[in-house]
């Protein structure tokens, strides 16, 4: 008969076993994707599933920064829309979310169901009528167009009421005695001591408008005005597919949100678990 602890003991070796399992299946999608950024069409054509080029060529890097005079284009657009989305969105949330936990006012509780309610809606549902709301503004084909809908999010108000409940009121009550009013409090107090739920806020609304696909195919129509992930589109044609610029493209395109991840991993997990979502 074992004991607890060799059973333990087992059973921490079957978890790490599926863990490293899993992440290794995870990895060789994109460790062929690396790859293939490195190899000619001609080699990726042949449908080979080898790792190390034959031919190690940049040629691919080359092309769709210099050859092809949109791509800087496309991800300076992708990364403006992504910086100012994140920025209104830190600001938002957080004024949304310290307002909900904080403050007693009419309707408090009925805004607060109203925001559960939004995060029950799949977004491909606001779609349409989004669409419409931004043709009748004329923000079709414009930055603001995919800014000003994307600049609060309801998954996030939650997030940050959630922290700011649990935020001691002492502090509040000490500014308070120092003559700080509310907003002084919020700016001075709340927000600077809420860095791990930012960061890890930060993380989930940068990617999620980085990645962004559908919006920005439903409003953007000119070429000049497209973000990364849809100028990576305009790399296939309707009979042939640039897998080397599109694999090289891809690779230039995960390297932000890959350093986002790096910069801010050690407030990640600590942001997620002070906000009540576990």
């Amino acid at each position: 008969m074992w004991d607890h602890k060799g059973v333990r003991i087992t059973l921490r070796i079957i978890q790490y076993a599926i863990l490293i399992s899993y992440a290794v299946i995870t990895f060789i999608p994109f460790l062929w994707a690396l790859s293939a950024s490195f190899k000619t069409l001609a080699e990726i054509s042949t449908g080979e599933p080898n790792f190390i080029p034959k031919v190690f060529t940049l040629d691919n890097y080359k092309q769709i920064f210099i050859d092809e005079p949109l791509f800087p284009r496309w991800f300076g657009n992708s990364s403006f829309v992504a910086v100012v989305v994140l920025g209104l969105n830190l600001l938002f949330n957080s004024m949304a979310g310290y307002a909900l936990a904080r403050l007693n006012f009419p309707g408090n509780k009925l805004m607060f169901f109203g925001i559960l309610a939004v995060l029950m809606i799949p977004g491909q549902l606001t779609l349409i009528p989004s669409y419409m709301i931004l043709n009748e503004f004329g923000w079709l084909n414009s930055f603001q167009g995919l800014i000003v809908p994307s600049a609060v999010n309801a998954t996030f108000i939650f997030m940050m009421r959630q922290f700011f409940l649990s935020f001691p009121k002492d502090l509040e009550e000490a500014a308070e005695i120092d003559g700080m009013g509310r907003f002084g409090t919020f700016f001075r107090i709340a927000l600077p001591l809420a860095g791990p739920a930012l960061a890890a806020q930060a993380v989930f609304i940068f990617m999620g408008s980085w990645n962004d696909f559908m919006r920005p195919l439903v409003i953007m129509s000119e070429k000049a005005m497209f973000t990364l992930p849809l100028g990576l589109n305009t790399f296939k044609g309707q009979y042939y597919s640039f897998w080397n610029l599109i694999m090289a493209a891809s690779m230039v395109f995960t390297l932000p949100a890959l350093i986002l991840f790096i910069f801010f991993n050690r407030f990640f997990v600590q942001g997620i678990t002070f906000s009540g979502i576990k």
